[in-house]
């Protein structure tokens, strides 16, 4: 590789990168008021495996990592305290049989190995499910009812 391609790549990687909103760890002490509020609101009777705080599409948002009742949750919290998304672990077996099957469906050959149920403004809009096609992973979503998205969630 030239320099001047070289050194391209390596802008290009690292501009990447910072867009995409690095991930910062921190502690319940490192919170804003009112983000502490509501994340000790959301995890009463769980264990909190962490606390982190990114950007996403210019926008502070807090996130809190917590197991309930053997599974995960995390939610994400803006810096005014209001909860964004909450994504919480569900048993596939327990989902409606057509979101079963559109799932199945689309993860095609691949193992489902996780599905969360994603909501938004206190509204399921989504199911996603984490997939292992051939030791790759990825993930695909599909609507509250089954159906196709419109767009991802």
């Amino acid at each position: 590789m030239r320099p001047k391609t070289a050194s391209a790549v390596i802008a290009g990687l690292f501009l990447a990168s910072s867009l995409s909103g690095q991930e910062k760890k921190l502690r319940h002490s490192d919170l804003p008021a009112a983000v502490a509020k509501t994340a000790t609101e959301e995890s009463k009777g769980a264990t909190v495996r962490g606390y982190s705080q990114e950007t996403e599409n210019g926008q502070t948002v807090y996130e809190v990592a917590m197991t309930v009742s053997g599974h995960s949750k995390e939610v994400q919290i803006d810096a005014s305290g209001a909860v964004l998304e909450i994504e919480e672990q569900v048993n596939l077996e327990n989902l409606p049989a057509k979101v079963q099957s559109a799932l199945m469906a689309k993860a095609g050959a691949g193992k489902i190995v996780k599905v969360e149920s994603l909501t938004k403004k206190q509204k399921l809009v989504a199911y996603e499910a984490q997939v292992n096609t051939g030791g790759k992973k990825s993930e695909i979503q599909v609507g509250p009812d089954g159906e196709p998205l419109d767009h991802e969630e």
